[in-house]
């Protein structure tokens, strides 16, 4: 005997498409307020993105990763977040970072060497910024489950590219959100490259949205550069999950605009012509011919954010900056609870040198 026991979809959201139109039928209920803030920090993290990149090609910070182009993914996803919500991300999360008001200057502190930024403030729930791919996926299922038992109307979203869905921690920690039914959104931002291997060589499947049904749970893949699919989409990921209805994979199709990171040269696996066609999608540009076409736009009002936001950025780095060289024991404490032997002879040695 065969038979079919199952049939699966994936679908996809696009709200806001490339011209600045709307389908009216899919739009969230966001006020003019709203959109003219989502506006705002999208300005905001493309301007703290770029001097992030210059403070690091003048030496004044460290290996840096960019989020130009990914305003939309970032904004609008944490913009769905209740103040509860907890957030586990990777590296490549600054406008997450500036739409839930995370101080600014340690964002900075933190690329520049100083563990003092890693410090979360006590009323940010955002844990500390994951640097090995993936690995963030499983502390946050650890957490969601704490919420579970402990029967909170919490949720817990967790960021990761297209790269990570290629380790174990990723598929770990889906089966057992899958399994246990936990209050966690799993947000890819699919930026097509993981360093210089092509989303074609990370996965023959057609989405990896499709890579939730395997564990038992939705997955949808949205325009990552739409800032209304992906507030819409999150928050009825967001909204479900707080009902105890179980995890949800969003796959944000965006691109990197720029290097993987400022180690990475990416002329070197991709050509200019991709680059300047995803820059047609600019999800910025595209926010604004919307907003042009609604009046909500204007050149003046372009300049009073633009200079707001500098004056915030240049704030936050001088802020940073003048904090002083951070302590050496800094680099040796958080490693443990307790500092092992090994740790602190090295210690001890660095400071007599």
């Amino acid at each position: 005997m065969q038979k079919t026991i199952a049939k699966f979809e994936v679908s996809y959201l696009q709200i806001l498409d490339e011209t600045g139109k709307i389908d009216s039928n899919l739009m969230p209920k966001l006020s003019n307020d709203d959109i003219k803030k989502l506006y705002e920090l999208m300005v905001i993290t493309r301007i703290a993105d770029d001097k992030a990149l210059k403070l690091q090609r003048q030496g004044r910070i460290g290996t840096y990763a960019e989020s130009k182009g990914q305003e939309a993914s970032q904004v609008g996803s944490a913009y769905a977040l209740k103040k509860e919500d907890f957030v586990f991300p990777s590296f490549r999360e600054l406008g997450m970072f500036v739409t839930r008001n995370f101080p600014l200057e340690q964002y900075y502190q933190y690329f520049g060497w100083d563990e003092r930024g890693n410090k979360i403030p006590e009323n940010q729930n955002i844990f500390p910024i994951a640097i090995p791919v993936g690995t963030q996926t499983i502390h946050a299922v650890g957490f969601a489950l704490g919420i579970k038992l402990k029967k909170e109307k919490k949720t817990v979203i967790t960021y990761f590219g297209d790269g990570a869905t290629s380790e174990g921690d990723f598929h770990e920690a889906m089966n057992f959100a899958g399994v246990f039914q936990l209050p966690l959104v799993f947000l890819c931002q699919n930026n097509q490259y993981a360093i210089s291997v092509p989303r074609s060589l990370q996965s023959h499947s057609e989405t990896l949205a499709q890579k939730a049904i395997a564990y038992g749970f939705d997955g949808i893949q949205v325009d990552g550069n739409d800032i209304f699919a992906v507030y819409k989409a999150t928050s009825e990921a967001l909204e479900k999950a707080r009902q105890g209805k179980g995890p949800t994979l969003i796959e944000c199709l965006t691109y990197r605009m720029g290097n993987h990171t400022t180690a990475d040269d990416a002329s070197r696996y991709r050509t200019e012509k991709e680059v300047k066609e995803w820059q047609k999608k600019d999800p910025i540009d595209r926010l604004k011919k919307y907003m042009q076409a609604k009046k909500l736009w204007s050149e003046s009002y372009e300049k009073e954010i633009t200079k707001k936001a500098e004056e915030l950025v240049n704030k936050a780095v001088e802020k940073a900056e003048s904090l002083g060289i951070p302590p050496v024991e800094d680099m040796f404490k958080y490693m443990f609870k307790e500092m092992p032997p090994e740790l602190k002879e090295q210690l001890e040695e660095l400071k007599n040198e």
